[in-house]
């Protein structure tokens, strides 16, 4: 008896572990010590192998699997995967514009207030939907918002808030669900950098309406591409999915008809009654899903997840103690008891009046082999994407203006997110490197700060 095709499938995939062995024994670099980066083992090839040879290349078995299972992982209803993060942020706030919520929608003029020590992402969809980012400062030392300055920033049209956990470490999650709910706002929690991170033992990104995640190589598990969106309000998952997957009304996954039973038997908008369910449009969407290659990946690396999280904590830990001298030129990261962070990186600032600058402390890191990365944007509002353009916008209880009329005086309103993108930069914490990096990190600048008479 032959060979059966199941004989064959295994076969490729143990010689898939033995290429591997043979062609990828080491992910570094030579000599670097890297910010951020994957870690794939055999397990990731071989998934990538086992959904080629099912060679049905859009999301499927594979996909319909690691959204079940995401999803069980955050203790949440419902998770959507995406192509990636800035997918994941674009599809949360776009789905609060959708008619289906009526009153709650999110309309053009609407307010969100949100952060400019950002990546990019968190604040362009606010902006590519029409709304209008109020931004607030944040704190030193976490890097995130200034609850405490929220409340000047509300006006009537103030409808959501939307902000990351930056650098995998929390905001007060009670404070900000509080104020909330006192005035009836959406939440979205900007999870990409903060994917384990619990507050009183609760994930980011499930005590929103909605989190989104992104599974970039940088991030704490990777596709190579990929982002997912979760929500435990059903009314919200079916309108994510709406926005994701054209716009379409229907919810029918790929290669599958009439899950509703009526795709022949409804009237909708103005079309006529039973005009196909599959090509009936609720939403103005993209196509943001993702292939099952990344859908195979992200479920071996999903399985790796707590160990990947235990080493990030592990390396910050190093470094916390190791660089726990220099407190007199270099602020140090810390997070609330309530919060265990999951370090995306590990920041660090040099403080005013030390006899270096952070540009001059980055460029001896960089010469000596050390990978660093700036806090992201800085201050955004001071990047040629506000600066060249035309977008309304206020600071905290600031007036509306548009972003090509910014000042120095708009942009001291915001002291602490100036003092960032002046003095902040953060160092790799990530699973791809362990205890002697950090240690070689410490030496580094150890030595520099020596060598400035600190």
């Amino acid at each position: 008896m032959g060979r059966t095709a199941e004989d064959i499938r295994n076969e490729i995939k143990k010689l898939a572990v033995e290429y591997y062995e043979l062609a990828h024994p080491d992910h570094r670099r030579p000599g670097r010590i890297p910010v951020s980066g994957k870690v794939l083992g055999p397990e990731e090839l071989c998934a990538m192998m086992d959904a080629s040879l099912d060679m049905w290349l859009t999301a499927g078995r594979f996909n319909v699997e690691f959204e079940k299972a995401f999803a069980e992982k955050l203790g949440v209803g419902h998770a959507l995967s995406t192509n990636s993060g800035s997918s994941a942020n674009l599809l949360a706030v776009t789905a609060l514009t959708s008619p289906k919520l009526g009153d709650r929608r999110l309309k053009r003029g609407d307010e969100v207030i949100t952060v400019a020590a950002a990546f990019p992402t968190t604040v362009n969809p606010i902006i590519q939907n029409g709304l209008v980012p109020v931004f607030v400062d944040v704190e030193l030392k976490t890097f995130n918002i200034d609850i405490s300055r929220m409340e000047e920033a509300v006006t009537p049209k103030t409808k959501a808030v939307f902000l990351a956990h930056t650098l995998g470490n929390m905001y007060d999650m009670d404070a900000m669900m509080d104020f909330c709910r006192r005035h009836d706002l959406w939440m979205i929690e900007d999870s990409c950098d903060a994917l384990g991170a619990r507050w009183n033992g609760r994930y980011a990104g499930t005590m929103g309406h909605m989190g989104t995640f992104s599974f970039y190589p940088a991030h704490h598990m990777t596709m190579g591409e990929g982002g997912a969106v979760v929500t435990n309000d059903a009314r919200l998952y079916r309108i994510i999915m709406s926005v994701r997957d054209w716009g379409r009304d229907c919810w029918c996954r790929p290669g599958r008809d009439n899950t509703c039973g009526k795709r022949f038997s409804l009237k909708l908008g103005n079309l006529p009654f039973g005009y196909d369910h599959k090509y009936t449009y609720s939403h103005v969407g993209y196509n943001l899903k993702i292939t099952d290659w990344q859908a195979a990946i992200g479920l071996a690396q999903l399985g790796k997840l707590d160990g990947f999280l235990e080493k990030r904590r592990r390396n910050a830990a190093v470094l916390l103690e190791l660089l726990a001298d220099l407190d007199d030129v270099l602020i140090l990261p810390s997070h609330s008891e309530h919060c265990s962070p999951s370090w995306f990186g590990f920041p660090v600032s040099v403080r005013p009046g030390a006899p270096f600058s952070k540009q001059e402390l980055v460029e001896h890191l960089e010469s000596h082999g050390v990978g660093t990365r700036q806090l992201f944007a800085g201050n955004l509002l001071r990047q040629p994407m506000m600066t060249d353009s035309d977008v309304p916008l206020r600071i905290g209880s600031g007036p509306l203006m548009s972003s090509c009329q910014l000042s120095e005086e708009n942009y001291a309103a915001l002291p602490n997110t100036e003092f960032i993108m002046e003095g902040t930069f953060w160092l790799g914490s990530a699973q791809n490197v362990d205890e002697n990096d950090e240690r070689e990190i410490s030496r580094v600048i150890h030595e520099f700060v020596r060598g400035r008479g600190a």
